[in-house]
């Protein structure tokens, strides 16, 4: 009698393995095309292994909690010719292969061959040392929670099991190696900054951009005293816009949204080993001239690494002048509790098309940003929030 081999499926378009969590029938019993065989489960969901024909349940040649790649060789099906050729299979070209229930020895098969049926999987859709798949098993788990590590730490380890997967052996290897090279311990500002970001980053984050003219805000600014920076502008300009329209900066926090209660904006402040995120309360109830003393105050205290609580945490929002540093563009992470952060580019003078003169003349321009929570926002909300902004700061004496 023919024997089918059941094969592990391709379960969905990144999966490259999946682990055998129960076996749903008892080898012996008779089986029918596409009747449940064995549960598995992947890093995205539970699913169920299918008999490929119709038969008897020969043999099981997996183990439970183990992990096999797509295309492995989990048992095999013994069958009628009839029942085999009802279901697709070459019983010729099956019977010129008696290894393909028992696979190569490494648990990966032979494809079995169909007679009207093409085969889908001409290879697993995540190389192994390209992208990995982002399965970690119990144990490895357990050892990363041991030592106090996240899985972006293992960011830099080329797996090498099935699909690209990090098995506890290159952890393991990965954190001997480790060991012989230089350390210098990470001060609690850059741990804070490096698991505030890692929170962040659990969400889908988005950035548009727009070139801004900047020639009024630069000759408001030259005949201020004293003078305002532009990441203080651009923090006045947001605080107006988003008191005039609220929305942009709430929260997605399950299945409600959490609207802001108070116009809270904080703006960067670069610190020796990580960034500060003082805070101005209620920024829309003030004007530019009477923040910039609280903002230059904040600012030194930042500096003197003595910022007090009721000036951190609490914000909707974030300016950050990534310009200091001759930078045109970026693409800002706003803190988890954010939904929002404006950045503030270089600004240099380039040509610009002036219709009463018909002719091209310089310009002072700066590339604006504006990162966003993708999950709350949407690229044209966020485009009429940077869009705003650009015309308060066109009237700069109005801020």
């Amino acid at each position: 009698m023919p024997s089918i081999p059941i094969i592990m499926p391709q379960l969905g378009e990144s999966i490259a393995e999946a682990t055998i969590i129960s076996f749903l029938v008892q080898v012996g019993d008779q089986v029918d095309g596409d009747q449940d065989l064995i549960e598995v489960e992947t890093n995205k969901a539970t699913m169920n292994v299918t008999s490929p024909c119709r038969g008897r349940l020969a043999r099981f040649s997996v183990e439970l909690n183990e992990s096999y790649p797509v295309g492995a060789v989990l048992g095999s099906v013994e069958a009628t010719s009839e029942d085999a050729v009802r279901a697709g299979f070459d019983t010729a070209v099956l019977a010129k292969q008696p290894e393909a229930a028992g696979g190569d020895g490494n648990g990966v098969s032979a494809t079995p061959a169909r007679r009207t049926v093409e085969p889908t999987i001409r290879g697993l859709p995540v190389p192994a040392h390209v992208a990995g798949a982002s399965y970690m098993s119990p144990r490895l788990k357990a050892r990363m929670a041991e030592l106090g590590l996240h899985a972006a730490d293992l960011a830099g380890i080329a797996g090498s099991g099935a699909g690209g997967r990090v098995t506890i052996q290159d952890f393991e290897h990965f954190i001997t190696s480790i060991e012989k090279h230089k350390h210098s311990p990470a001060s609690s500002m850059r741990i804070a900054v490096a698991d505030a970001m890692r929170r962040s980053w659990t969400r889908p984050i988005a950035t548009v951009g727009l070139p801004i003219c900047l020639d009024a805000l630069f000759a408001h600014r030259k005949a201020s005293n004293p003078k305002p920076g532009p990441a203080l502008y651009a923090l006045r300009a947001l605080a107006m816009a988003l008191a005039e329209n609220s929305a942009p900066a709430g929260r997605l926090i399950g299945k409600k949204i959490v609207h802001p209660s108070s116009i809270d904006l904080g703006f960067a402040v670069e610190a020796e080993d990580g960034v500060f995120v003082p805070v101005i309360r209620q920024a829309d109830q003030k004007s530019l001239k009477d923040l910039l003393p609280r903002y230059n105050e904040l600012i030194e205290l930042c500096h003197q690494r003595k910022l007090p609580v009721e000036a951190t945490g609490g914000s909707i929002g974030i300016v950050t002048n990534f310009g200091t540093f001759g930078l045109m563009w970026a693409t800002p992470i706003p803190l988890p509790e954010q939904t929002l952060v404006v950045g503030v580019g270089a600004a240099r003078k380039v040509p610009a098309w002036d219709e009463t003169q018909g002719q091209f003349m310089p310009v002072i321009e700066a590339n604006f940003t504006l990162s966003f929570d993708h999950r709350f926002l949407d690229g044209g909300a966020a485009g009429r929030l940077l869009s705003r902004i650009a015309a308060l700061l066109g009237r700069p004496e109005q801020l």
